[in-house]
């Protein structure tokens, strides 16, 4: 992505509410949506289970780190680990000193298949977690992605559309006929007002800064005594 999208606070709501019924359904102290901010991955949002041990902001460095969702992102599927405590691939990471052996994670994407994230559960005690979980989590995963892409896509038209009425403008500007003077070179508006050519693009156009100069030709007839060259 060339930029990471902006998460408005109705969706956070939205979300908060998503781990917070994930956590209860399951049974299980910790919910928690991940969202990577390279080199680091952080707990974007925290399910508010009384013994869950995250919280939002939380982060770790990613790469090489052995967590659960590290696995996650780079292979860009499910995993399941019943008991770290029992798996040796599992043992010694991080997610175990907090007591938490249990996991259940899935990638999180951008429309653009680079990962945002991952939507995972924990728990302290072996868990193979339920079908129903599973589930779950499939569908909250899919409407995590549809706010994902929807955000990503307006943001991206926004910053376009701001662009194509720049255009749009000039285009607007070109294309009509501007009536000028023969004589003095002043410029009469819609109103049938005239003003010099550096009044009119100011008020049309008050994001050009004018500078003033002379050309060379002008520059001969008012300073003959120099000796201008073109």
């Amino acid at each position: 992505m060339d930029k990471p999208v902006t998460i408005p606070e109705v969706v956070i709501r939205n979300w908060q509410g998503i781990v917070d019924i994930l956590a209860e359904v399951a049974g299980i102290p910790a919910a928690l949506i991940m969202r990577v901010d390279d080199p680091a991955i952080e707990v974007f949002l925290a399910s508010k289970s009384p013994a869950n041990p995250y919280r939002a902001g939380d982060s770790e460095h990613l790469r090489g780190s052995g967590l659960y969702c590290e696995t996650v992102i780079k292979t860009q599927n499910k995993l399941l680990v019943p008991n770290a405590l029992e798996d040796p691939d599992w043992a010694d990471n991080p997610d175990t000193k907090l007591n938490m052996i249990a996991y259940l994670g899935y990638p999180v994407l951008y429309p653009d298949r680079q990962p945002f994230g991952t939507l995972c559960v924990l728990d302290k005690k072996t868990n193979r977690f339920s079908e129903t979980t599973e589930q779950l989590m499939l569908r909250f995963k899919e409407l995590l992605e549809g706010h994902i892409a929807l955000l990503h896509w307006n943001q991206a038209l926004g910053d376009e559309n701001k662009n194509l009425n720049d255009y749009a403008r000039e285009i607007r500007a070109l294309r009509g006929v501007v009536p000028i003077c023969a004589s003095c070179k002043k410029i009469r508006d819609r109103n049938n007002n005239w003003h010099h050519v550096e009044s009119y693009i100011e008020r049309g156009y008050p994001e050009v800064a004018l500078s003033h100069s002379c050309c060379p030709e002008c520059a001969r007839k008012l300073y003959p005594e120099f000796n201008y060259q073109d």
